[in-house]
This record gives C-alpha cells, structure tokens and sequence, in this order.
C-alpha cells in the first residue's frame, strides 16, 4: 500500500479551496522547464492534495503554450498519485448543457503543435492510451459530483482542438454529426497520454459552458458567457474536489486498471543503445521502470 496523493491540474478557483491544511506553493524544477506555475500543496480530510493552474495565476499560457510535460513531471516529483483534471468544455449534446459536468472516458486529439511525449530517440517507449482514462477515478469524480448536487454525465468523448480560436460552425457540426464526439476543449490533450506515461491514474472533469457553434438556438461561442458559466462551475467543481479524499481514502492498492504500471512492457529500446541524457531526464517519470 502506499499513500494517496490527489493532484487537481485546473483553472481560477478550483486549485484555492477551503479547509486546505498547511498549504503552501511549492516551486518544482523539471528537466523539462518550468511548469505552469508554482504548486499550492496541502492535505484535506487527512489526504494529501496538489493544486496545480494549468494556464497560470492569471491566466498567462495558451492552451497551445501549456507546459504539459513539465507540469506532469512536477506532479510525479512530488508523489501524485492520481490527477484530476478539471477543465471548461464546450458541448455538442443538447443533454450535456451548460453547467453540467461531463466525466470524459475518451478523447480525439486534434492537437498539433505540442510535443506529446516524454519519450523519443534514445529511448522510444510506447505504451496503450485506448482507455485513457482512470475508470476508478472517473467512479470517485461521479459519486463526488452528484453528492454536490451538480448534475453529472458519465461517459463522453472530448475533441482536443488545439485552438486559441474555438471551431468554425462546419467543424463544429463535423465533430458533433460525423465523429461523434459529446464535448470539446483545448487541453486534456496531451495531459492524459503524458500522465499515462508517467504511470499516474488520470480523470477528466469537463465542466459545460456552452454549446460551441453548432447550436441553432446559441450561434457562436460567446466568451461573455463562457466566464459567467465559468463562475458558477468553478464552485461546483470545488464543491466535487472537496469530496475525493474520503472517497479515495489516505492508503491507495495499486490500480486495479493498471495505469500505475502502464510502462512495463512499454519501452522497446535496448539497454546498451539508450541516451543517457534522456535517461537522466526520465528520472522521475520512468524512474520505476528504468
């Protein structure tokens, strides 16, 4: 058994919450470079918690910008065992309206100019994202958010565009009627394949603020909007945080799903042809396995 330690990789509001104990900002260098920011650490109900702004105090990185692997590395460094992702989404569901709260299991990424792994010539490693997501953790976001009452959809795919501009109402459609895709965003990708490497238990919290453009009734994305929705999520998704360390407990098994073992058989360079300045940069992330 070993300690549990949450890490809530979110925007304002969802990394400051009441009844954290001994908190504090950490700095955390990576080999990496700098993560989004400093890291606010604490416990809460006796379990470890990390906050981490993914674009920022204030907002300063695109979603194109967002350090990804360093922000990844930093949380490993510290003892994360699970992340929960909590991001705005836009909907392409007339069910999943703005407010709701959507645990995403699957993801189209159509991102294009981040890099997307910690692994690469010196040390090719691949390991399995068909299920990217925790469904363990996914189980403790759900019972955390209906017992705040929001209202939570279990299950959906989420369209990583990679933005800054939010879609043309022709891809819009395209996602929604064609791909099938339920929500859409800018920046689970390439968190969840990074936290997938770095063998940590991932979940998707999409929280609802629009219907991005293929809405009859709604037009185009209203950013006026989105921040005012912004507002009210923000404290339900606190409100569903609060709720993970009695769910999760303080002592965590290994996952039943295998994520925290997710590069065992997943790096195919031989010993003897790996780089060792690569190797040095994988040390926390694949120390276990290297």
């Amino acid at each position: 058994m070993t300690q549990t330690k949450i890490a809530v990789i979110g925007g304002s509001g969802i990394y400051d919450i009441d009844g954290l104990e001994n908190a504090e900002w950490v700095t955390v260098e990576t080999p990496w470079g700098d993560p989004s920011d400093q890291i606010l650490t604490g416990s809460l109900n006796g379990v470890d918690m990390a906050f981490l702004p993914r674009h920022g105090r204030g907002h300063v990185h695109s979603p194109t910008e967002v350090p990804y692997r360093s922000n990844i590395d930093a949380l490993k460094r510290l003892g994360v065992t699970d992340v929960i992702s909590v991001s705005a989404c836009g909907s392409f569901r007339e069910n999943m309206a703005p407010g709701d709260f959507v645990i995403v299991d699957q993801f189209i990424d159509r991102t294009f100019a981040r890099e997307k792994s910690f692994f690469g010539t010196g040390c090719v490693a691949h390991v399995s994202v068909a299920h990217p997501t925790c469904p363990r953790l996914s189980d403790a976001c759900e019972t955390a958010g209906k017992a705040a009452g929001i209202t939570v959809h279990r299950g959906g795919t989420y369209l990583a565009m990679e933005g800054p501009q939010f879609s043309s109402l022709a891809e819009s459609k395209m996602y929604r009627e064609q791909w099938g895709c339920d929500v859409i965003g800018m920046t689970n990708m390439p968190e969840a394949k990074l936290a997938r490497e770095a063998e940590l238990c991932y979940a998707s919290v999409a929280m609802v603020t629009d219907f991005d453009s293929w809405h009859p009734d709604h037009g185009e994305v209203d950013v006026t909007a989105i921040i005012a929705t912004l507002t009210d999520n923000a404290e339900k998704g606190r409100a569903l945080v609060k709720g993970l360390p009695a769910l999760l407990g303080v002592e965590r098994a290994p996952c039943p799903h295998g994520c925290d073992r997710a590069l065992e058989y997943a790096i195919l360079t031989a010993p003897e042809k790996r780089d060792p300045a690569l190797l040095a940069k994988l040390d926390a992330v694949a120390g276990r396995i290297l």
